[in-house]
């Protein structure tokens, strides 16, 4: 009913910025970053990247309106980097961390592949008659 098309909330329309950094002019080394066309799932992985590197005196990040795909990260540095530096620099760091868990998941499941399928048991066992999460195997061992 009021909820804007589906294709609005993922894609960016002619000439629209994803990303709009704005200074902000009454905290020093701070600055707001508006992220289009995304949701809390990025904001959160943004946030708590930025919250582990050491510059980062603040950082966080709201979603104005559940109807509009965008959300806000203000950031406050120590001032040896900017805060549109040290965001970069977060997501540099979260798409190679991202990227390592893409290969170890797929290196997982291709040892699936050379175990042979697994017996589901309505039970909540695994094949070796364990349950779940007491053994070397846990519940990602479909």
């Amino acid at each position: 009913m009021n909820a804007p098309n589906r294709y609005e909330l993922f894609v960016l329309d002619e000439g629209e910025k994803p990303v709009e950094v704005s200074e902000d002019t009454k905290i020093p080394n701070a600055a707001t970053i508006k992220i289009l066309k995304q949701d809390h799932t990025l904001g959160n992985m943004i946030r708590a990247q930025l919250l582990a590197m050491p510059q980062v005196l603040f950082a966080g990040y709201k979603v104005p309106h559940p109807l509009h795909p965008y959300f806000l990260v203000k950031i406050q540095t120590d001032g040896t980097v900017t805060p549109a530096a040290v965001l970069e620099q977060a997501c540099t760091k979260l798409i190679g961390t991202l990227s390592s868990l893409e290969a170890k998941f797929k290196r997982e499941f291709s040892f699936k592949d050379v175990e042979g399928p697994a017996v589901e048991d309505p039970y909540g066992t695994n094949a070796s008659g364990t349950a779940w999460g007491t053994g070397t195997r846990d519940y990602m061992d479909f």
